[in-house]
């Protein structure tokens, strides 16, 4: 199955901007799904923003309400990669972030769950 790998974390100060890219490898499906969680010291892990296709075609764009309008998900087909594009950036987005991923049939409908996950990369903002 897919192999996931995040990059792209590092410690930025508050109002700053980072890009964490998702790269996939392994086989290729049609329909896919990838999904971006991160995960803060004695919280829950929580959902940002996930997107899902078929072939060229984008099912949709999901995003939670806590970062709508700051934060926008992407993919680039050629390269096998999700990018997650981290605007303005607050002391309370520092956490873990992971990716994660489903496939085949169905991927593209409508779902917050995945069932494949990266190791995690560290997002650190400071005031």
């Amino acid at each position: 199955q897919v192999q996931l790998v995040e990059s792209g974390g590092g410690s930025v100060q508050a109002g700053d901007s980072l890009r964490l890219s998702c790269t996939a490898s392994g086989p290729t499906f049609r329909s896919y799904a990838v999904g971006w969680f991160r995960q803060a010291p004695g919280k829950e892990r929580e959902f940002l923003a996930s997107i899902a296709w078929t072939g060229v075609v984008t099912a949709y764009t999901d995003y939670a309400d806590s970062v709508k309008g700051r934060f926008t998900i992407s993919r680039d087909n050629a390269k096998n990669t999700v990018s997650l594009q981290m605007n303005s950036l607050k002391p309370e987005d520092t956490a873990v972030y992971y990716c994660a991923a489903r496939q085949g049939l169905g991927a593209a409908s409508v779902s917050r769950r995945f069932d494949v996950w990266g190791q995690g990369t560290q997002v650190t903002v400071s005031f």
